[in-house]
């Protein structure tokens, strides 16, 4: 038995190892612009049975009515995202943009592949395209706006419209439309890292719409979506997960004790 309880000790380290993994993540981007947090979730593993529960004759007084059975241990079933909505900051600059609701952007990587993604500190690249800029390359917002080299300011609408005033020109002109996409299952996207989702067969198709309409949320200027990551929240995890981690290995200590013990019969 002890033999068993060294095996499921170890399961419960490994899997609070994995844990502790995304907390450190969520943790290490409570800053990231657009991040939304993952959680570990846990299952139990297979149960060993010695006896089945109501075993013996059916409809007999004497019959049972629990068995015999114990686990073997657990194990990570799943990193699950959160959507819910990181606080909205004011930044003043222009090409700043949260999205007030669901929805996300669609970015191209110039090869074809298009991603998705809620951060909104966009910029330009050298044809005047409007880019979410990464460390390693430049996405560019779908469908493509391009901004005029002489435009003096940009403005961009709850629904996504995006206008420049130019010179000599009384009213502003508009240029092009940001539009949003959703999926039935948002959590089914895919972590591809460069705050990007890409589309999995979990997620379902990219829906395209307008922002501010039919359930789209709204883009609003100026702005910045930070992190969903609570801190304290985190942290709560954090203790909870080293106990947890901890008595674990006091389980694999014990057993290790009882091991030793039946080895000294011997003697």
């Amino acid at each position: 038995m002890s033999l068993q309880a060294l095996n499921t000790g170890a399961t419960g380290m490994i899997g609070q190892s994995r844990n502790l993994d995304v907390i450190a993540n969520n943790l290490a981007n409570v800053g990231t612009d657009g991040f939304k947090k993952s959680r570990a979730n846990f299952e139990d593993l297979l149960y060993k049975r010695v006896k089945a529960p109501g075993a013996g004759v059916v409809g007999a007084p004497d019959t049972p009515g629990v068995g015999i059975e114990y686990g073997v241990g657990t194990r990570v079933s799943a990193t699950q995202l959160s959507f819910n909505p990181g606080t909205i900051r004011p930044t003043g600059r222009q090409l700043d943009i949260a999205i007030n609701g669901p929805g996300f952007l669609q970015v191209d990587d110039g090869q074809g592949n298009f991603f998705y993604t809620r951060s909104g500190n966009l910029t330009l690249n050298s044809q005047g395209q409007i880019i979410l800029a990464t460390a390693s390359r430049g996405y560019v917002v779908q469908p493509p706006v391009l901004i005029p080299q002489d435009a003096l300011s940009i403005s961009i609408t709850a629904d996504g419209q995006v206008a420049v005033t130019q010179p000599n020109v009384n009213q502003p002109q508009v240029i092009g439309q940001f539009n949003g996409v959703r999926f039935q299952n948002p959590e089914g996207l895919e972590q591809v890292g460069q705050n990007l989702f890409s589309e999995t067969g979990a997620s379902g198709v990219a829906e395209p719409g307008i922002f501010a309409q039919q359930g789209f949320g709204q883009i609003q200027q100026t702005f910045l979506e930070a992190s969903n990551v609570e801190p304290v929240e985190e942290l709560i995890s954090l203790i909870t997960s080293q106990r947890a981690y901890e008595i674990n290995s006091q389980v694999i200590q014990t057993a290790n004790e009882n091991l030793r013990t039946v080895g000294t019969l011997r003697q």
